[in-house]
């Protein structure tokens, strides 16, 4: 199996903290030179020390979408990327009755632009040297939407859409791409979804807990690093004939095949 990225340029979105630090971890050992994307310079330039020499980074606020165009156009188009990992935190929680239009027009930009903005700027390297892998990491919202997450749901449908489409129309320049679809991970973003729905129930944090587990077959919550692994692998050259999927990481939670 081949699994080596010497030689390939990784651009990781996300990466401070969660699943797309790991993510950038897992790249890196493979052998990929990466490129950290995120909000924080500071926190972004931490992490680039822990990876060690030759690694980079380039920073923006994803909800502002032309921001992400002019660091774009600014850095990126002089870099070949092989490799690009599309990954944002999700919106807040809610019910779909409840929700302002303004959130989902703020969540549309943060992962369904900001996707489009930099996947179709790494493009012409990618089909150059005839090796592209995209990467999208959604929610397994995307087979079965989950209760209280209404303004997500609809976001990450939009995002699998548009990613099947992309890999349809990519597929015959060997660039392939994926959606992972991770479950309930032990994340900042899995802590703060905890808490409110401990706080809108007036329940322990520990009893929210307690039935989330429950539905998990596995009976525990994913670590970053296991939907890492499967990030990683979809973006090696063994994974060269996988595209257009959407892949659950979730324990077994998801209902549906």
């Amino acid at each position: 199996m081949d699994l080596n990225l010497k030689g390939k340029t990784a651009l990781v979105c996300g990466s401070t903290q969660g699943i797309g630090w790991a993510s950038a971890q897992a790249l890196a050992a493979m052998g990929a030179r990466c490129i950290l994307f995120s909000r924080s310079a500071d926190k972004l330039d931490a992490r680039v020390k822990e990876l060690g020499e030759g690694h980079d980074f380039i920073s923006a606020d994803f909800s502002n979408p032309e921001e992400v165009r002019q660091v774009i156009s600014e850095r990126i188009v002089k870099e070949n990327i092989h490799i690009l990992i599309n990954n944002t935190g999700g919106p807040p929680g809610g019910k779909i009755s409840e929700a302002e239009t303004d959130a989902f027009l703020l969540a549309y930009n943060q992962h369904l632009i900001c996707n489009h903005i930099i996947t179709t700027a790494v493009l012409d390297g990618m089909k150059k040297d005839q090796y592209g892998r995209i990467v999208n990491v959604i929610s397994t919202s995307v087979k079965i939407p989950l209760n209280g997450l209404g303004v997500s749901n609809t976001t990450r449908g939009a995002v699998a859409s548009w990613s099947k489409t992309m890999a349809n129309e990519l597929a015959e320049y060997g660039i392939t791409v994926n959606n992972v679809l991770p479950g309930a991970t032990e994340t900042g973003r899995l802590k703060s979804i905890i808490e409110n729905k401990s706080n809108k129930l007036s329940k322990d944090y520990s009893e929210v807990e307690k039935g989330m587990l429950s539905v998990i077959p596995m009976k525990r919550f994913g670590q970053p690093e296991e939907i890492a692994n499967v990030i990683a692998f979809l973006t090696s050259p063994s994974a060269a004939y996988v595209t257009g999927q959407s892949i659950c990481v979730d324990g077994g939670r998801t209902g549906s095949i």
